[in-house]
């Protein structure tokens, strides 16, 4: 690979990276759609594999944590990566995190965002494939940054644990590269501002 291909790639990438931390958080909640099974009993596990499967080996069709959340999965577009499902109930793969062997799935947060703030380090995580093939996963750290600049795509965040504070291109390499693992993003609403800050959930694969 030559350095052109190299650099171009790297920056087509941060693009993507830039977009997803920043602008997509940006929409008015008051658009959103309502509607789902938030709050209400959760389908069990057998049923929920069979909603969602639809022969489709290698997409990511649905994630299942017990107790807290059951949420058919959508693709973005080829060529759109501003997308982000507007429907109560769904959450969205982040195609960049796939190109580094990770997963990503994004929800705004007053859509089906609000139930990853549920996720707690020890909980179990299934991905649910076209094929009906299920993938395990155990919450392993919970992280909450302040975003310093919130309406800026060039924000950087503020670790609300340590006060340590990340570039945009920082944070992305601290939650979606590295060894396998599964990586809930939403936003943290504070102060009257639904883009306040970032919340990242992420589950390693089970022994």
């Amino acid at each position: 690979m030559t350095l052109k291909v190299q650099f171009t790639r790297a920056a087509s990438n941060f693009s993507l990276v830039v977009f997803v931390l920043a602008a997509f958080f940006l929409h008015d909640p008051a658009s959103a759609l309502t509607g789902s099974h938030a709050g209400n009993t959760l389908p069990g596990f057998t049923d929920f594999v069979a909603q969602v499967q639809n022969g489709e080996a290698d997409v990511l069709r649905g994630v299942y944590v017990p107790g807290v959340l059951a949420l058919p999965v959508t693709q973005q577009p080829e060529n759109d990566p501003n997308y982000v499902s507007g429907k109560n109930g769904q959450a969205t793969q982040f195609a960049t995190a796939s190109q580094y062997g990770n997963v990503g799935l994004l929800a705004h947060n007053y859509l089906s965002g609000k139930s990853f703030s549920q996720l707690a380090v020890g909980q179990e995580v299934r991905l649910v494939y076209g094929s009906g093939k299920v993938e395990y996963f155990v919450v392993k750290e919970v992280l909450r940054f302040q975003a310093l600049q919130p309406k800026s795509a060039w924000s950087e965040f503020r670790d609300m644990a340590s006060d340590e504070v990340l570039s945009v291109q920082q944070m992305f390499n601290r939650v979606y590269a590295g060894d396998r693992h599964v990586t809930f993003q939403t936003c943290i609403q504070a102060y009257g501002n639904w883009s306040w800050g970032r919340l990242f959930v992420v589950a390693t694969p089970l022994p």
